[in-house]
């Protein structure tokens, strides 16, 4: 069974190691104002989609997998450096809320870094039982650590990535992967 948690940890590092690596690519050439355009309709901004996506990784790594542990987010003044609620992560949020959310690159950016380096710290070092131990997330249910990395924090941001690339391509913007 170890060998096959160790292929588990190995693969989500790579996962991280991607996964966030996409979100530097989309974000790094973006203005401001390109990260908070709005297409018509019950869309969201690039910036909400990643803002969203990050600050779900860090919870999840953070406050939920290791037991109220401080988030980036929080510990490091990320709320305050880019002026947005210290508290939730979008999931939820009234539409007409997550439409008014304006994000800025430069912070983002340095956000997703440092969630990255958190992230991958933990994976790398957690203990293989540990990643098996059943975890609940509501409202999904129970799972095991791992897959809550794989399905929560990384599936969930590839789908926002595609958000992304499809807001760039509405803007004429080629996409960032």
């Amino acid at each position: 069974m170890e060998d096959w948690m160790t292929g588990i940890r190995e693969l989500l590092i790579d996962g991280i190691e991607q996964v966030n690596s996409w979100w530097d690519d989309a974000l790094k050439n973006l203005t401001d104002e390109q990260a908070n355009w709005l297409l018509p309709g019950n869309t969201v901004s690039i910036g909400f989609n990643a803002w969203h996506a990050l600050r779900t990784q860090d919870d999840i790594v953070n406050f939920v997998l290791q037991g109220r542990k401080p988030t980036v987010w929080m510990s490091e003044g990320f709320a305050e450096r880019l002026g947005l609620p210290p508290v939730g992560q979008g999931t939820g949020m009234p539409l007409e809320d997550a439409r008014k959310l304006q994000v800025q690159v430069a912070p983002l950016r340095e956000y997703n870094q440092r969630v990255k380096e958190v992230t991958l710290e933990f994976i790398k070092n957690v203990p293989l039982e540990d990643l098996e131990a059943i975890q609940p997330i509501r409202p999904l249910g129970e799972m095991p650590k791992w897959k809550v990395l794989r399905q929560v924090v990384m599936t969930h941001s590839f789908m926002h990535l595609g958000e992304v690339n499809a807001i760039k391509g509405a803007q004429g913007m080629a996409f960032g992967i």
